[in-house]
């Protein structure tokens, strides 16, 4: 067939016209980056994840393995560390104000948990309202999670002064004043401190996920007939079920380290009453100048936390639940 002929069929607008191709292939490339039912969108590549991994690498893994190594050695501070085996360990283990240590911070955490995740869900759901006095309220009571934990332990212990604070001004509520110096009182101030710093924190995790449950929900509930108090348990509480979970983790995690609050209220008193695993690993590492021992406390208590919080997730389900956004 001449090239006339070819012509003649296919006509003349048929052939190839300028910038075609580059038009189809940026309509290719805008046709793959929409999403259609049953289609999956290209995640980003490993190079999005470097930052992260390069700064949790180099401020959490790194010291992470100093310490593991550290805690196989002797050193006092001074010289080069001289490595001692298992001693460590099975001092440790031998130790028992090191296992009464890690039932007190085990008990501490579980009564942060009791007493700050109703008030921080009550609170929270309260706080979640349009109400103009609510967030007035909600700001005055997230003062105290502005403040670190070092201002609130001086001025909690300014309070309980048992001369010049509040039990010296209602003995008849308080007895002799000295509410530290018991071991039932100690820790009775130790939870009430914790709570009234971290309380407004985890209040925020819950106004905000209450904030994010659907109108249509309590809409339905209300046409049903249900009232206040069952819309919050058949509805505000399920919705709630991930926050609280992540909201258990962190009291989990920071309970167990909690360090400052201790050191500047109890100082581990009376006797070892509150002499909980951080407060104990300050003291065999700075005190002490066994950082050896410091060290293996502080890697076991690394453990004790993650087994505590991996228990949580498992037996809550957390793992098991499917994201409802695929994100990037």
């Amino acid at each position: 067939m001449t090239p006339q002929m070819t012509a003649a069929v296919t006509g003349p607008g048929s052939g190839p016209r300028p910038g075609s191709g580059r038009a189809d292939k940026e309509k290719d490339r805008d046709s793959d980056t929409k999403t259609s039912p049953g289609r999956s969108v290209a995640r980003p590549g490993l190079g999005w994840t470097l930052p992260a991994v390069l700064f949790f690498g180099l401020f959490a893994i790194v010291p992470l393995v100093l310490v593991a190594v550290l805690s196989f050695t002797s050193w006092s501070g001074l010289g080069p560390p001289e490595f001692a085996g298992l001693d460590n360990w099975t001092a440790l283990l031998d130790d028992p104000v090191m296992i009464k240590s890690l039932w007190l911070s085990v008990l501490l955490t579980g009564l942060g948990v009791l007493v700050q995740t109703p008030l921080s869900i009550l609170l929270g759901v309260w706080a979640a309202g349009p109400q103009r006095n609510r967030a007035v309220l909600s700001a005055v009571f997230f003062v105290p999670l502005l403040l670190s934990a070092t201002a609130v332990s001086v001025l909690w212990r300014a309070l309980l002064d048992p001369n010049f604070g509040v039990p010296a001004q209602a003995r008849w509520l308080f007895g002799d004043g000295n509410l530290l110096g018991s071991r039932t009182g100690a820790i009775g101030v130790l939870v009430l401190v914790s709570a009234w710093q971290f309380t407004p924190l985890h209040a925020l995790i819950y106004q905000g996920a209450t904030r994010a449950i659907p109108e249509v929900l309590y809409q339905a509930a209300a046409i049903d007939g249900a009232g206040t108090v069952r819309q919050f348990f058949h509805i505000t509480l399920p919705q709630l079920r991930n926050s609280i979970i992540t909201s258990v983790i962190l009291m989990v995690v920071g309970g167990l380290t909690t360090f400052d609050t201790v050191l500047i209220l109890t100082q581990g008193g009376p006797g070892t009453d509150t002499a909980i695993t951080a407060y104990y690993m300050y003291q065999k590492a700075f005190k002490g100048f066994d950082f050896g021992a410091g060290a293996a406390i502080a890697l076991l208590l690394v453990v004790v936390a993650t087994l505590i919080s991996l228990a949580v997730v498992r037996i809550s389900g957390y793992d098991k639940m499917a994201g409802t956004k695929d994100g990037l």
